[in-house]
C-alpha cells in the first residue's frame, strides 16, 4: 500500500471530456450527460483500494446528500485489470449493488486516458467542477487514511461542495489527496 499524492489540477481547468462504460447500466456515458446543474464531483477510486474502502461510508453520503443540491457524483476507475482482476467492470458492478449504487454513474476507464487527462495519480483522487466544468476543487476527502487516527469526516470535500452551492470562492488551502497509485497499463 504505497502512498501517492494526486497531481493537483490547476484551478479553473475545464473538465476533460469523456465517453466512458458505466458499469451498473452497461451504457456509454459522456460527461456532458451525467454533469450536474450545481456542479460535478469526479473522483478516481477503485474496488480494491484500502484508501477508498476506509472512506466508503463517507463517500456513500456525500453523493447523496449533494445530489439533492444539483450535484452529480461520477466514479471512475482506471487500473490495469489485467494485472488487478479485482477491478475490472464486472467487479465494478457487484461493488456498486453492494454499496447501493450511490453514484450516478462507475464508469470503467479501459484506455486510461481520462486518467491521464484529469492527471489523476491516486485512489481517491477528487475534482469539484461547477456548472460551467470549470475546476474549482481539486484534491483529499479529509485527513483520514488507513494509516492514522483521524477521524473520516470528509470535511474538506464538504466544504468545497458547501462553497460550491452557496456561490462562494474556492476553499483554501487545498491539500493533495494521498492513495494508492492508479495501476497504469505497462
Amino acid at each position: 500500500m504505497a502512498a501517492t499524492a494526486s497531481n493537483m489540477m490547476p484551478l479553473g481547468t475545464i473538465a476533460p471530456d469523456f465517453t466512458l462504460t458505466d458499469t451498473v447500466s452497461g451504457e456509454s456515458k459522456s460527461l456532458s450527460q451525467l454533469k450536474g446543474e450545481q456542479g460535478t464531483l469526479v473522483m478516481f477510486i477503485c474496488n480494491h483500494c484500502p484508501y477508498v474502502i476506509h472512506i466508503k461510508q463517507q463517500l456513500i453520503a456525500i453523493a447523496a446528500e449533494y445530489a439533492q443540491q444539483g450535484i452529480t457524483t461520477i466514479a471512475i476507475s482506471s487500473n490495469d485489470i489485467e494485472n488487478y482482476p479485482q477491478d475490472a467492470p464486472d467487479k465494478m458492478q457487484a461493488l456498486m449493488q453492494a454499496w447501493g449504487n450511490p453514484f450516478s454513474a462507475y464508469l470503467y476507464d479501459a484506455t486510461q486516458a481520462t486518467a491521464k487527462a484529469y492527471l489523476a495519480a491516486c485512489t481517491p483522487d477528487f475534482y469539484v467542477f461547477d456548472q460551467d466544468l470549470a475546476c474549482v476543487y481539486r484534491g483529499r476527502l479529509d485527513a483520514a487514511t488507513p494509516k492514522n487516527e483521524e477521524p473520516v469526516t470528509g470535511n474538506e470535500l464538504r466544504a468545497a461542495l458547501d462553497a460550491l452551492v452557496a456561490g462562494q470562492e474556492p476553499i483554501e488551502p487545498q491539500r493533495a489527496s494521498i492513495g494508492c497509485n492508479i495501476k497504469w497499463k505497462v
